[in-house]
């Protein structure tokens, strides 16, 4: 049976949406369609693509995540030269070895840019801070000037993973015009909204996949210093736009896998820790469909 899917971000805590994959897939489910942002964009591609949840999990266990913290090279140690790329380069690792990665992950699949792929089958959102708006890709480059058909889907996803601060934003040329894109998560974490609109009747069912408690069972932020309040700020600008979009949907359609103890950019991981997350993963979306009904 085809479906829609939507996976959310969540950085290293992705580990749980191929688990829930997994689950997915053994339940006799096939994507049509699929949308994500930051780490829910890696797992849509490699899904569209065509691969497995066990290829997609073996792709990334023998991966050394730490190949993606791809400092600059200096001379100046890195406790102090990070300042300088904070303020110069906007953040302290360049992304281009996540890109990298996933332009050989694509092409074993033969896949490369938009073009490529059936129409409307993937969708990534990203954040434009320059222009100040949400955009999805490939669909808005043709308000940049850019053919969506030849935009590499890799340079898509890393425009939807780079965490502000941590990654460099990339900068999407249009003319003689520059615009500074990061991380889709700023503006919007979960693109559910992209398949399952207010008032317009559904294809197929739309099935999402979120690293999140419930909105009932949310834990409050503790704020006692700076730090807190703007890890707390950060996670409501994240999270406000889909939250109030869950609500009024009433989360029947949506596998919620809670990941606390794990940092978004925990890339030091230990396999213990992914195959915890992976088995979390495929438990709450197992749990889930005892229930679902599409």
């Amino acid at each position: 049976m085809y479906i829609d899917g939507v996976f959310s971000g969540g950085g290293i805590k992705g580990f749980a949406l191929i688990g829930a994959y997994e689950a997915i897939e053994q339940k006799g489910f096939k994507f049509k369609r699929v949308a994500g942002t930051s780490a829910g964009s890696i797992v849509a591609a490699l899904a569209v693509a065509n691969y497995s949840s066990k290829e997609i999990y073996e792709l990334v266990d023998e991966l050394d995540l730490k190949q993606f913290l791809d400092l600059r090279t200096s001379i100046v140690p890195f406790s102090v030269a990070k300042w300088f790329w904070l303020y110069w380069k906007l953040g302290l690792y360049k992304g281009a070895q996540l890109e990298k990665w996933l332009e050989e992950a694509l092409s074993k699949k033969g896949l490369k840019t938009f073009g490529d792929l059936p129409p409307h089958s993937l969708r990534v959102i990203a954040s434009d801070l320059t222009n100040g708006r949400m955009i999805i890709l490939p669909d808005d480059l043709v308000q940049y000037g850019i053919n969506p058909n030849t935009f590499s889907i890799a340079k898509a996803i890393r425009m939807s993973c780079s965490l502000p601060y941590f990654f460099e934003p990339v900068k999407l040329k249009s003319g003689n015009k520059t615009s500074l894109i990061v991380d889709g998560g700023v503006l919007s974490n979960f693109p559910m909204w992209l398949f399952d609109a207010e008032n317009v009747k559904k294809i197929r069912p739309v099935l999402g996949i979120k690293l999140s408690h419930n909105l009932n069972e949310r834990p409050q932020n503790e704020i006692n210093n700076a730090i807190q309040l703007f890890e707390a700020l950060f996670e409501t600008m994240k999270d406000a736009h889909d939250s109030r979009y869950i609500s009024r949907k009433h989360e029947k359609n949506i596998i919620f896998i809670p990941t606390e103890g794990v940092l978004t950019t925990e890339f030091q991981l230990t396999n213990e820790k992914k195959k915890a997350l992976f088995d979390l993963g495929r438990k709450q979306a197992n749990q889930f469909f005892t229930r679902w009904g599409y």
